[in-house]
């Protein structure tokens, strides 16, 4: 991959922070952890709990998590791999608050993702509308279980980047 390449996460347990540093590592690209504000504990995350945190966020399509720090020299990079785990079979909502925080204008943007049984259902619609309409989109992938350098370049590759 030749263009200057982000991959920016968001991960609550993890999982996705291992799917986001493999990926950066195969590609060669800047690493950035989408951070809270105010982090998540074990009770925000008890998705049975319809008072947890996370449950009031994801019921709330207009709740934006904030996030701790920017992206230092966003403007520079020419591709953005979003990551993070499914909720509710969606992104969750800090998600779509780093996607409004940048104008992603002439960047390609790739989502990817990690779930324990979740595809990525209807989110891509949605994160793709918090972008511009000069955001060059493009499909996202389900990074569950241990990716190799070579499957995650293949993808990449395929991209066309």
């Amino acid at each position: 991959m030749r263009k200057k390449t982000l991959v920016a996460y968001f991960s609550a347990s993890g999982t996705t922070a291992r799917a986001a540093k493999a990926l950066a590592e195969a590609v060669g690209a800047d690493l950035h952890e989408i951070v809270p504000e105010r982090l998540y504990s074990t009770a925000d995350l008890n998705w049975n709990d319809r008072s947890s945190r996370s449950s009031m966020e994801m019921n709330d399509a207009a709740a934006r998590p904030e996030i701790k720090s920017k992206v230092a020299g966003m403007d520079d990079y020419e591709v953005v791999f979003v990551g993070f785990p499914i909720w509710w079979y969606v992104a969750p909502r800090i998600i779509e608050t780093f996607l409004e925080s940048y104008d992603f204008s002439g960047k390609t943007v790739v989502p990817f993702a990690t779930s324990g049984g979740s595809d990525m259902g209807g989110t891509e619609a949605i994160l793709k509308k918090r972008c511009s309409a000069q955001t060059d989109w493009r499909p996202g992938k389900m990074l569950n279980g241990r990716q190799s350098d070579k499957a995650l370049r293949s993808w990449a590759d395929g991209l066309g980047l």
